[in-house]
């Protein structure tokens, strides 16, 4: 029997006025796929992610998460998707001000009725669960880059969400920092279930952690390719996928 999509894209545009950034997108995500939006830069990708989330309204189309359509302008059906879905951005977003712990609770807090005992039990098990047990009381200026985005994953993953959006997760990470967090988002895929869509650039992270990925172009602001990274980079029939996976520079005009 075949499952439903977590994620349907259907027929988006994006634009800002006149200007459009993305036009005929179209894709599903299964359950428990970890999917990667790729592109060269200023090609929609983070826009897209925004799209998705209800963070940007599109000019046209919808996004279905669970069954239920994305609608920002309707506040008690988006808040029902924002407790089904997290997000880990790619500065990290943590507040200066509050402590690890106290950032992981906040969503907790907004979402249930737990008491604050039980509120902060579970930001210490989600701290447990990306390697950074004994750090609640920390604040963000006070650990790594490496320790911030985990944390930041840690937040995404306060409610159990049914999908986790990542917005370049190794963005200036070194490579043994960055390998170690692609080998925490498998880890966190296969122990928990969790769909995760992400955006990066990381030619090695996008090899080793995504089940599948789209390719945006940014002259036809579409989808060009669709499929598992290792067919992408070796059988693409398109030279601009081919040349991103070689990272090759594009010929001049």
């Amino acid at each position: 029997m075949k499952q439903d999509p977590v994620i349907k894209v259907s027929d988006l545009k994006i634009a800002y006025g006149e200007r459009t950034i993305l036009q005929n997108i179209n894709f599903e995500v299964k359950k428990g796929e970890i999917f990667a939006i790729l592109g060269e830069s200023v090609c929609g990708k983070s826009t897209l992610l925004n799209g998705i989330i209800g963070l940007l309204t599109p000019a046209a189309g919808k996004v279905l998460i669970q069954g239920q359509e994305v609608q920002p302008d309707n506040d008690v059906a988006y808040h029902q998707i924002l407790s089904r879905i997290g997000v880990s951005y790619q500065d990290g977003g943590l507040l200066a001000g509050l402590t690890l712990a106290e950032n992981i609770a906040l969503p907790i807090s907004e979402y249930t009725n737990f008491t604050d005992d039980i509120i902060m039990d579970m930001a210490s098990l989600k701290l447990r669960l990306v390697n950074l047990a004994g750090y609640e009381n920390h604040y963000p200026a006070e650990i790594s880059g490496g320790m911030r985005k985990r944390a930041a994953l840690a937040r995404a993953l306060a409610l159990d969400p049914a999908v986790v959006f990542m917005d370049e997760p190794s963005a200036g990470l070194d490579p043994v920092t960055s390998a170690g967090l692609d080998q925490l988002i498998l880890n966190l895929n296969d122990l928990t279930g969790v769909t995760v869509v992400m955006v990066t650039h990381e030619l090695q992270s996008i090899l080793t952690v995504a089940d599948r990925a789209i390719f945006l172009d940014k002259s036809t602001k579409t989808i060009i390719a669709d499929g598992p990274p290792g067919e992408l980079r070796d059988n693409s029939p398109i030279p601009l996928v081919r040349r991103f996976f070689c990272r090759e520079a594009t010929p001049e005009e």
